[in-house]
């Protein structure tokens, strides 16, 4: 387990002091196809790069730009959503950030990525969405990153164990609060409209996820769930990202066991009931006066 967090810092693992890392964090750029050239999370002036983070013996993206490495997320999206005839021809490309309008002119929100397929006249004959989805951090990821920062030639190999708030995956928040969410709001305006869908995880996140029932016939399902992992490429001494598995899923099975909370064991919960009530009977002033008693007095 690394004593510090930090994974990927502006594309490159912050043991990697090649001048080609040090090119991309001097000038804090993005190598993985952000909107911009420079690395734009959190803030466009002073962006945090951190691209993912050590989790125990694993490497967890926290940053979705990251996933977009070579656009590999696009191109096994595309087999999935559109035809053979499409992809072989090459027929199709990305649109990114798409505002999803409802009635009165509200908004779901906005669809991480729209793959559209057209014809040869440009003219759009389908599409399908894709969501990526990273992880959220819990505790302070952007002091060791500054700590690293302003001495990057000497603080590759640093120690921030004794530090408070050492920076970890919160796994749960990021489903609950960001892919949930997604997949109830735009996710059934799309299956309304009968569109393939696609969300891009990496195995960790997903491995923290219910296990979810797979449909029969990938040609039938509405979801394709791309699971990616990164490995080290000793050569190059940076991470590459590949893709580890796909789980084809129906659109309601899939929700439904998601949403569908894991219980706990009923005897445990009511044993820390009996615990709280007998701490809460054991402070109690012996002299303090029951509800009985004052209606007593009441009454006289």
């Amino acid at each position: 387990m690394s004593k510090q967090p930090l994974a990927e810092v502006f594309g490159f693992p912050i043991n990697n002091i090649d001048a080609g890392a040090e090119r991309f964090r001097k000038n804090k750029l993005c190598p993985f196809y952000n909107k911009v050239p420079s690395c734009t999370k959190n803030s466009a002036t002073n962006p945090l790069g951190v691209c993912s983070v050590f989790y125990n013996h694993s490497t967890i993206i926290t940053c979705s730009i990251r996933f977009t490495e070579n656009w590999l997320i696009t191109e096994d999206a595309a087999k999935f959503i559109f035809n053979s005839k499409v992809v072989e021809k090459g027929m199709w490309t990305t649109l990114r950030e798409v505002k999803l309008a409802v009635k009165n002119g509200k908004t779901a929100g906005n669809i991480d990525y729209v793959l559209v397929a057209y014809d040869d006249k440009g003219n759009i004959i389908d599409f399908g969405s894709l969501e990526v989805q990273a992880v959220y951090i819990s505790g302070n990821i952007t002091k060791p990153f500054d700590y690293f920062m302003e001495n990057r030639n000497e603080r590759n190999n640093f120690d921030w164990t004794a530090h408070k708030l050492f920076p970890r995956p919160d796994f749960l928040s990021s489903s609950r609060k960001r892919l949930v969410p997604q997949l109830i709001y735009k996710g059934g305006i799309l299956k309304g409209w009968n569109k393939k869908q696609c969300v891009a995880l990496q195995r960790g996140f997903y491995d923290t996820l219910p296990k979810l029932p797979a449909a029969k016939n990938p040609s039938q399902a509405d979801f394709a769930w791309f699971i990616y992992d990164l490995k080290l490429n000793q050569s190059d001494k940076k991470y590459d990202l590949f893709l580890d598995e796909i789980i084809y899923t129906e659109f309601q099975p899939a929700l439904d066991e998601i949403l569908t909370p894991q219980s706990g064991s009923i005897t445990d919960f009511i044993k820390g009931l009996q615990e709280k009530l007998d701490e809460q009977l054991e402070n109690s002033s012996p002299d303090a006066p029951t509800l009985t008693d004052l209606v007593s007095e009441w009454d006289e």
